[in-house]
């Protein structure tokens, strides 16, 4: 019988030292420990989603600026070096053909300048040509240079300003892109932090859990060696043995989460699963002070959300005012003024300049359009009303969110508190009902029992220390306010 039972407990024995020696093993091969901080920098380096709203971002840039640059002066300049024509053509008036051949050249350079504040556009445009033409009637030939310079204005009224509100919605755009980039990274962040805490405590798990398994080995030997002594009942032993590998097989699964969670967690962070890796965290609990007005303030005045909702209200009521332009009352007034010479020398072109005045003014003026402005009006105005509405939802959102994460927060103090008092008091039940257990007092099945409440004590504490971190996270993403530091969460690219 003693060869039987020195048999049983080598297993469990041997199992318990290659656990350990793996363990050791996978330490010596120089794991890299991830800290929550470093986690977060490689994720917002290689996230694809952050990656994705940076390119949004910057098309929203490069937009704006090409609506800048159509803003400033533009100078074009069109050729037309040859224009080659023969015709033979029925006069009606002397009831004859006649063949004309003409041959031209031109070129013309303007110098266009929109004005932002006007919605008008000033022109400086010289068109310079050349004409070689010839025709059968009277046997008449012309060569002729011809150079007509003007500068010319263009105004419409009675309308909107087409050019300012165009450079306004893409402001707007640019600004919405920043946005979402800015809730992204704190979406990511958030993420990434549950993430990291959720192999954290799979992490801790498995610590209890080896804690467990010597505690379970250690009281395994002491009801061996009371079985040999005589001084308990075999099915103590079984009993013990049970429990022993019960505790190995917790070990080996809580391993096997912990390979798990830490995959899910390298790929969400963008490192390659082949990485080996462990995270290092202190959840020791330091309680901070939440001033639920000051989260609440700062919230409403700074949320990226509300901004975004108030830029929604905003484009609303630029498509109210491009419905309110259907079939619109419109004038159009343009001015120009110039000279223009002509000579069949090129240096006197300007000699016999003549002037060139124009000015034309036109009216659009709406007759009947069956009620079709009047609708396209009252759907936008339900649009920019929806958009207010939304408006005035989010903010109430908001303040929800923010009292729930407060009072959530309150709870999680007491109970970190509550779970610290109860691995004080289960440690101490152990260590009492240990010796209570050596002395013969108590049985394995109930020294097993005050083992799983201990296990289970500290695995609740660590989930409350966790769960209060994340909170305090969250409260801090909710309000824009970090009461850690005492100080404005200020996202890059947005004040």
């Amino acid at each position: 019988m003693k060869l039987k039972k020195i048999y049983l407990s080598a297993p469990y024995l041997f199992a318990f030292f290659i656990i350990q020696l793996m363990s050791a093993f996978q330490n010596s091969l120089g794991q890299e420990p991830l800290t929550l901080e470093r986690s977060l920098e490689i994720a917002m380096k290689n996230s694809p989603e952050i990656r994705r709203y940076e390119l949004n971002l910057e098309r929203g840039q490069q937009l704006l600026n090409a609506q800048k640059a159509s803003l400033k002066s533009q100078f074009s300049l069109t050729l037309n070096p040859i224009n080659y024509s023969l015709r033979r053509q029925f006069y009606n008036f002397l009831s004859k053909y006649y063949t004309s051949e003409t041959k031209q050249s031109s070129g013309t350079f303007s110098i266009q300048q929109p004005i932002l504040w006007t919605d008008g556009t000033l022109a400086l445009i010289n068109e310079f040509g050349y004409i070689d033409s010839y025709s059968e009637y009277q046997d008449s030939k012309n060569k002729t240079y011809s150079n007509d310079l003007y500068l010319r204005f263009t105004q419409p009224f009675f309308t909107y300003n087409r050019t300012k509100l165009e450079f306004r919605e893409l402001e707007l755009d640019l600004e919405n892109s920043a946005l979402n980039f800015a809730i992204q990274k704190l979406l990511l962040e958030y993420q990434v932090t549950q993430n990291f805490f959720n192999v954290y405590e799979q992490k801790a798990g498995l610590e209890i859990s080896k804690d467990e398994y010597r505690n379970r080995e250690e009281s395994y030997q002491i009801i061996k060696n009371k079985v040999e002594a005589g001084l308990d009942p075999q099915e103590e032993l079984y009993q013990a043995e049970l429990d022993l590998t019960r505790s190995r097989s917790n070990v080996q699964n809580a391993q096997v989460m912990l390979e798990n969670y830490l995959d899910t967690f390298k790929r969400q962070i963008g490192l390659s699963i082949y990485d080996d890796i462990t995270v290092t965290a202190d959840i020791s609990h330091h309680p901070v002070e939440i001033n639920l007005q000051t989260a609440m303030d700062n919230a409403l005045k700074y949320r990226m959300e509300i901004r975004q909702r108030q830029i929604a209200v905003e484009t609303a009521k630029y498509d109210l005012v491009r419905a309110a332009a259907t079939n619109e009352f419109r004038g159009d007034v343009s001015v120009s003024y110039g000279v223009t010479g002509t000579d069949e020398q090129y240096k006197e072109i300007f000699n016999s300049p003549t002037k060139n005045q124009a000015v034309s003014l036109e009216f659009n003026i709406p007759l009947f359009d069956w009620g079709q402005k009047k609708s396209r009006v009252k759907a936008y105005q339900a649009m920019v009303q929806s958009s207010e509405l939304s408006l005035d939802e989010e903010k109430k959102d908001i303040t929800i969110e923010i009292r729930r994460a407060y009072r959530n927060l309150k709870n999680l103090v007491n109970q970190v508190e509550i779970a610290e008092q109860n691995v004080r008091n289960a440690q101490l039940t152990y260590d009492i009902n240990l010796e209570r257990y050596k002395n013969g007092d108590l049985t394995s099945m109930d020294l097993n029992l005050i083992q799983n409440q201990l296990s289970d004590a500290k695995l609740e504490k660590i989930r409350a220390l966790i769960d209060y971190k994340v909170e305090l996270l969250n409260i801090k993403i909710l309000s824009l306010w970090d009461f850690e530091r005492n100080q404005r969460v200020v996202t890059e690219g947005i004040e």
